[in-house]
């Protein structure tokens, strides 16, 4: 391991001049500017939720964007993770011995408020980028060379980043969990017994149908880091493309395919972005006419009706439950989508749900491909 990753600073987008991300990210699910910056044809607008930053680089310039790099990516899209570490310095020499490329070196920002160090690096994920960086004892509201933007209290529906999940090629998750190993210090994270860390937890999605290859990662529990989720399609599948397919050929390569939030109450935060405008995947029809479900829901506490309305899962047993919601794309290719998560108790991501997922997705690819 050549850096251990401490938390997660924030989340940075790339998007072209115009582009309504920021704003959405405001109006749809309760996220308020923290901090910008205009620079060198570089609009970079800081948001927060929570713990949850998300960082939004409008535009494009001459220069690198401040914390990051321009992927030069054809479409939007979720292009760094910037990662709290010890020393960017000594990270980047040894990362650099392990033959990692470092497209930033390590250099320091400083303004009234104190100073970070950080640098970039290039990850197996296609256009992701990592940012390490070193901000210990800096006063400002985000980061050196920002400017604090005012705004009033949000909603409150998101609390941290439980989870981020990269979508990859056939194959790929076993080398990318052993980049991330050893250069950042993640570990397998078994999402059933007996897991094999070279095969992950597969789902299954039906007969002919493909499915998932799930692969979780984690940091050691004392730390900040949100669970990286590695998903491939499994071999299989006949007709159309899976979603995982289909990201990876909108999306023109592997990339983040979407960022799990947690929510300390879901049925608020589901209602008050449909409110909003907000728009969310339904589960198949049968979803919840499956034996036993309403059961389930009932002994989570929850009323089968309000779940069914808003469209949100639910997986567990035994006083333990995970309750999601999947908001539709952000951006018009039909790639990056948002998750809201609550936890009773449960540590995975439920197998059930995974499918249900699996399934709405399918149905809505099939009636888009016949309209």
């Amino acid at each position: 391991m050549a850096a251990r990753a401490h938390g997660l600073c924030h989340i940075a987008f790339h998007v072209p001049a115009g582009q309504p991300l920021a704003r959405r990210l405001q109006r749809l699910f309760g996220f308020q500017p923290l901090a910008a910056r205009e620079a060198g044809g570089w609009r970079q607008l800081a948001l927060r939720s929570g713990d949850a930053v998300f960082l939004v680089n409008e535009g494009a310039g001459p220069e690198e964007p401040l914390y990051g790099v321009d992927p030069r990516h054809a479409v939007p899209s979720a292009t760094n993770l910037c990662f709290d570490v010890e020393d960017p310095d000594a990270a980047v020499r040894a990362l650099a011995a392990q033959g990692c490329l470092v497209p930033v070196p390590p250099v320091s920002v400083r303004d009234a408020q104190g100073a970070a160090t950080y640098a970039v690096l290039s990850s197996p994920a296609s256009n992701l980028s990592l940012t390490l960086l070193a901000r210990a004892g800096y006063r400002g509201r985000f980061l050196p060379g920002f400017r604090p933007v005012p705004s009033a209290p949000g909603p409150g529906w998101v609390s941290h980043v439980d989870h981020l999940t990269l979508a990859c090629t056939a194959g790929s998750s076993p080398a990318i969990r052993r980049w991330f190993h050893d250069c950042l210090g993640f570990h397998h994270l078994p999402l059933s017994p007996g897991e094999d860390p070279e095969l992950g937890l597969e789902v299954a999605a039906g007969s002919g149908r493909g499915g998932l290859r799930l692969t979780a990662l984690q940091t050691p529990t004392c730390s900040a880091v949100p669970t990286l989720v590695l998903a491939e399609s499994l071999p299989g599948a006949t007709g159309a493309q899976d979603q995982v397919e289909q990201f990876l050929a909108r999306h023109r390569g592997p990339g983040l395919q979407h960022v799990g939030l947690y929510t300390p109450n879901i049925l608020e935060a589901t209602e008050g972005m449909v409110v909003a405008g907000g728009e969310l995947l339904t589960p198949p029809e049968a979803y919840y006419q499956q034996p036993g479900k309403e059961g389930q829901i009932r002994a989570a506490g929850h009323q089968p009706s309000l779940l069914a309305q808003q469209g949100i899962l639910i997986d567990g047993e035994k006083g333990k439950f995970l309750l999601q919601v999947f908001t539709k794309s952000l951006f018009a290719e039909d790639t990056f989508f948002l998750e809201l998560i609550q936890r009773q108790g449960a540590t995975g991501f439920g197998q059930d749900n995974i499918r249900a997922l699996w399934q709405s997705v399918q149905e809505k690819a099939t009636r888009s491909q016949e309209a």
